[in-house]
């Protein structure tokens, strides 16, 4: 199969998922539901993603590659510029109707496995590049007083917040574009408040 063909496959796939998990849950998610949903054959889900884990993971994965195409483009040489793009890129995945699905699944397993798919794919990924671009806030003199780990920690607080559980539980609507921007600069603002330049 062609690569363009089969990026269209799963997207036909993944949007089909979403339906379902949406609809049902991830309890009456099955690969084999997805695959009638697609109007793909099991075989080839099975072959793509193993199993409705691996799905999981996969629609995970798919949700965050622009996230991840953001911190690709993040210029170093402007950590301050970058962490206000990468913000809004990132609040604007969280708090999209994908990411809500995936984390109304994840909480509802009792198993704990979608959770650590979720932190694992998501936060453990994104994490480490906000870490990097902190490092390079302190190596321009940009941010100073605290170690690139706890710059990083402040940061997720300041930008999400309680933003994903209250969209979660229902309390929060999805927010708006300019809600999103503002609240992506007010996270950077402070942040230069509280660990302010050398």
């Amino acid at each position: 199969m062609r690569p363009e063909k089969r990026e269209l496959r799963s997207r036909q796939i993944e949007t089909a998922a979403y339906e379902l998990l949406d609809e049902k849950g991830f309890a009456g998610l099955s690969v084999q539901a997805v695959a009638k949903a697609a109007k793909a054959s099991n075989e080839t889900l099975y072959k793509w993603y193993g199993d409705k884990t691996g799905l999981f993971e996969a629609l995970i994965r798919g949700n965050t590659a622009l996230v991840a195409e953001a911190l690709e483009t993040a210029t170093l040489d402007n950590p301050i510029g970058s962490l206000h793009h990468v913000g809004s890129v990132l609040l604007t995945m969280l708090l999209g109707d994908r990411a809500i699905a995936l984390n109304k699944a994840a909480a509802a397993d009792a198993t704990g496995t979608l959770g650590r798919a979720l932190a694992r794919e998501g936060r453990s990924a994104v994490a480490p590049r906000i870490i990097g671009i902190m490092q390079s806030a302190i190596a321009e003199r940009a941010l100073a007083g605290g170690t690139p780990q706890e710059m990083a920690e402040t940061y997720f607080s300041l930008l999400i917040g309680d933003l994903q559980v209250r969209r979660v539980t229902g309390a929060l609507p999805k927010p708006h574009d300019d809600y999103i921007a503002i609240r992506a600069a007010d996270a950077v603002v402070s942040l230069t408040r509280l660990f302010p330049p050398a």
